[in-house]
């Protein structure tokens, strides 16, 4: 399913949503209650309640948080503190919509840090990230074919997981940051963008090579996806400025 061109408005930053804003109330319920990775939460349907939400407006928020590392929801089961939770800088709610000039600093950072790390993930193949990687992009392809508004989230985990195929665990811990911190500038990036195919076959090109263990052509890849997001971004500004 591809766009058929930028949404309207594209100049002007959407505001932050109810079920991020759930989201990161959520993770401050958990820092605020020192839980701890794979302590259990109450049940969705009993967090929505306390958060005063619909159900399915609590389960989004809940997948946002799950897709950065800060909860694992286990089918049948129930909802659990995740891995990351306690590495998760929570952005200030208060804080303006990013502007467009702060969008292509954090694609410029991206474009200084990553390009290395697809390197080094081609390097060392770590298996558990490089399956990751791979499940991903696959979550990733159904998202777009059922038309999955998560897709951002999940294209947010793929380049998580390319830092954790490289077995680095600081570096790995740089791109949470960012995914943490940055997130909803992350997901303004993505709306500007606009393409999902696009992107998509970038990223399915990027792991191919990383499985491959092409270094060069993977420090490459990384290096012109991340310079063809921000000369389209540029030019969507533009259009709506």
């Amino acid at each position: 399913m591809s766009s058929s061109g930028p949404p309207a408005d594209v100049g002007t930053p959407e505001r932050r949503s109810l079920s991020s804003d759930l989201a990161m109330a959520v993770a401050s319920m958990i820092h605020n209650e020192s839980l701890q990775p794979g302590d259990q939460l109450e049940s969705v349907k009993t967090l929505a309640t306390r958060f005063q939400v619909a159900v399915p407006t609590m389960r989004e928020a809940l997948r946002r948080l799950e897709a950065m590392g800060g909860v694992s929801l286990r089918h049948g089961s129930g909802v659990y503190v995740g891995e990351n939770v306690r590495r998760m800088v929570l952005p200030n709610p208060l804080s303006p919509s990013p502007t467009g000039e702060q969008l292509i600093e954090l694609l410029g950072a991206r474009l200084q840090i990553e390009p290395p790390i697809a390197a080094l993930a081609a390097t060392v193949r770590e298996r558990q990230g490089i399956d990751l990687m791979v499940e991903t992009l696959d979550e990733a392809r159904q998202c777009i074919s059922a038309g999955d508004d998560r897709l951002w989230l999940v294209n947010l985990n793929f380049h998580r997981t390319i830092a954790a195929a490289g077995g680095n665990t600081i570096l790995a811990e740089v791109i949470d940051s960012i995914v943490f911190i940055h997130a909803e500038e992350q997901r303004e990036i993505l709306r500007l963008h606009g393409d999902e195919d696009r992107d998509f076959e970038e990223h399915r090109r990027i792991t191919e090579l990383i499985v491959d263990g092409n270094v060069d052509a993977a420090r490459q890849a990384m290096h012109e996806h991340l310079d063809n997001v921000i000369r389209i971004v540029r030019e969507r500004l533009s259009q709506g400025s």
